[in-house]
């Protein structure tokens, strides 16, 4: 789907296009008498008497060629619904080949900044396709232009939300191509490729991976024929050389659960194993497009969790790049294997100011929170208090989850320092986030999102049509915009 975006600087009064209008709550029209024919006024008018007024939004067919779309703008309206009526003005409005809308900007009188912004890009993330192999292709596009510059958003603005939703959409094509496309071989081939855009990229390929001692993440991938990397991304956005915001995603490329091997049913859908890398991959995207003034790294490891001769098995021990080992005793429990090595390594290298993992981590976190919440588990309780907030904002909501001391003998090994998952039951994602604060070794602020109810939507949700959401990269960029920016 093309979207295409026109400001216009005025028009005839009488308009023969398919028209927008921002209405106050009760559907006042009479303030359009300068856009509408008489007939039209009056039309509109009576059918208004008619209907319920508590929707959102109203579209009346003037004739077989031209529509009339009023748009409710309540008194105490957010951003969030401000996008939220930009993707359902989409919906309302994504058929046929070819479709042109006229907005008239100057009526929407709110106290939201920059309404027209989010409304636009509400509309802009709701029109997401993945549609990369079908074989027939669709030329479907849509025009819309404004009239007034009185809501127009600033060129700044325009910016932040074309990297936004660009970032957004390079972590949800990550995420929704299939495995045989994007193992860890092309997956690293393609970060490469982000230079271009002034990121620094870093390749640390299975011989430097060895060389570190990474061998909690390497055990996960040996199985595969693919390799397993490690691949920092960073900007160097502020003008001082300070501490710099970490941001770490687990990147399975395709998790059959190894030897602990999964049901096949639904299994096709573990091509998302890997959303939290992209979530991290999408953001540093964001940021460099948008030259955000802040350091950031990101960091993801990208491995392939298969069955073969050479794949790790349960009960066996690999020692960690932090230096503790971890006995392997179930090998579906592997994200927080890539990430333990992935964590300490970003903690020693960068000594950030505070670090956030995101992975797909535990179905238990679904079992608790379903697809309406992310995971927040953390050891800092300000850092917690910002990602909740910014949550909130951009309705990409975390609830926090507890960690506590006790919680650790149900993750201690008899044969190593630690198993990789709780054999007694219950706190799957409680135990899974005890596991990884351990390889948290400086007390750096540390959040970790257990994104697996976010990551992927069968039925589609607010800002997205179905399939890869890119949950996280908005959160993150207002966790940043807010408060270290």
């Amino acid at each position: 789907m093309s979207i295409k975006l026109n400001y216009l600087k005025k028009t005839s009064n009488k308009l023969s296009s398919n028209l927008v209008l921002f209405c106050d709550e009760k559907y006042s029209v009479n303030g359009f008498k300068k856009y509408l024919s008489n007939n039209e006024l009056s039309y509109i008018s009576d059918l208004l008497k008619t209907i319920d007024l508590k929707k959102n939004l109203f579209v009346f067919d003037v004739n077989s060629k031209k529509k009339i779309i009023l748009i409710s703008i309540k008194k105490n309206i957010k951003i969030s619904d401000a996008e939220n009526l930009g993707a359902e003005f989409y919906k309302k409005i994504n058929y046929g080949k070819n479709s042109e809308y006229l907005i008239i900007s100057d009526s929407a009188v709110t106290k939201v900044e920059n309404f027209l912004g989010y409304f636009l890009h509400g509309l802009k993330l709701k029109s997401y396709e993945f549609k990369k192999y079908k074989t027939k292709k669709e030329t479907r596009s849509i025009s819309i232009s404004i009239i007034g510059n009185k809501n127009k958003p600033s060129n700044q603005n325009q910016l932040k939300f074309k990297a936004l939703e660009e970032g957004t959409f390079y972590a949800r094509d990550l995420v929704s191509e299939p495995g045989n496309i994007l193992h860890p071989d092309e997956y690293a081939k393609r970060l490469s490729s982000l230079r271009k855009d002034g990121l620094k990229i870093s390749i640390y390929d299975e011989k430097k991976l060895k060389k570190l001692g990474m061998f909690s993440l390497l055990g996960v991938g040996q199985g595969s024929v693919r390799g397993s990397y490690l691949v920092t991304m960073e900007w160097n956005g502020a003008k001082s050389s300070s501490k710099p915001l970490a941001f770490v995603g687990k990147g399975v490329c395709f998790d059959t659960g190894g030897y602990s091997l999964k049901p096949a049913k639904f299994m096709e859908d573990m091509t998302y194993d890997m959303a939290g890398s992209a979530t991290v991959v999408g953001l540093m995207k964001n940021f460099a497009l948008r030259k955000a003034k802040i350091n950031a790294v990101g960091v993801v490891g990208l491995v392939e969790n298969m069955v073969s001769g050479n794949a790790q098995r349960p009960g066996d021990i690999v020692k960690s790049y932090s230096g503790k080992t971890i006995e392997i005793l179930n090998t579906d429990a592997e994200g927080r294997l890539v990430l333990a090595d992935a964590l300490t390594f970003t903690e020693k290298k960068f000594k950030p100011k505070f670090i956030v993992d995101l992975a797909t981590l535990t179905g238990a976190i679904i079992v608790s929170l379903g697809s309406e919440y992310a995971g927040l588990f953390s050891n800092d309780d300000k850092l917690s208090q910002q990602i909740f907030n910014a949550g909130e904002k951009v309705q990409e909501k975390v609830w926090r989850m507890p960690l506590h001391k006790n919680y650790d003998k149900l993750m201690n090994s008899k044969n190593a320092d630690v198993q990789n998952i709780n054999y007694v039951g219950g706190a799957g994602s409680t135990t899974a986030a005890q596991f990884l604060q351990r390889f948290i070794l400086n007390n750096t602020p540390w959040a970790h999102l257990d994104i697996a109810g976010m990551a992927f939507s069968k039925y589609g949700g607010a800002l997205n049509s179905g399939g890869a959401t890119g949950f996280g990269v908005r959160l993150l960029n207002q966790l940043v915009e807010d408060n270290y920016e």
